[in-house]
């Protein structure tokens, strides 16, 4: 089993996602990939690539302001593989108020724009959303080659869309489905480290 974790950054990264990237629990056969450039998607879609072609069966995505739990990878990785997952992402929140989890119930498009729903409360058990941050994202390879079958580009914006949200959309028409494991609780490194004590704050 070979897994790529994956982190598109720019050219210096906050120390305490070093921290957390330093202590993380290795699963099998892992390659570590930090791809700088001031275009997310390109380095999104030139990690897609490298995983794809250097035969890897899954990818972890890890954004550079994150922090995170040594086992995150080991138990995100028991719980797609129990579950025949496709796509897992752990659970974190925006750092402004009112710090709703970047999770979206709804995906719409209109036109360019992509019209969204949040979530007001997190179930307790693992839930389908319809789309995610990238923030902490572990994937079957398999993946991304429908995607790529299907529509050429994986993570190029779709209109206004973010790169996250567009690679959703396109893995959604595909047939792919998006859980989050709601016990996998990552910060968000800004002025301060946002979790889910910052979100029932404000619910």
């Amino acid at each position: 089993m070979k897994t790529i974790i994956a982190v598109p950054c720019m050219d210096q990264v906050p120390a305490p996602f070093c921290q957390s990237l330093a202590q993380i629990e290795k699963v099998g056969d892992c390659s570590l990939v930090m791809k700088s450039g001031s275009l997310v998607y390109v380095a999104r879609d030139d990690i897609a690539t490298r995983t794809i072609t250097g035969d890897f069966d899954y990818v972890l995505w890890l954004d550079s302001d994150m922090v995170f739990r040594p086992d995150t990878l080991v138990k995100m990785m028991d719980t797609l593989q129990k579950n025949d997952f496709d796509i897992l992402t752990g659970l974190y929140f925006r750092r402004v108020p009112p710090y709703s989890p970047v999770l979206f119930k709804t995906l719409k498009m209109e036109g360019a724009d992509c019209i969204h729903e949040d979530f007001d409360e997190i179930p307790n058990e693992i839930f389908e959303v319809a789309g995610c941050g990238f923030g902490c994202v572990l994937m079957k390879t398999d993946v991304f080659l429908d995607v790529q079958a299907k529509h050429g580009a994986m993570f190029a914006p779709i209109g206004s869309n973010g790169e996250d949200v567009s690679f959703c959309i396109r893995a959604r028409e595909c047939g792919f489905k998006i859980y989050c494991d709601p016990t996998m609780i990552c910060g968000h490194v800004g002025y301060s480290v946002v979790d889910d004590k910052f979100f029932k704050a404000f619910h």
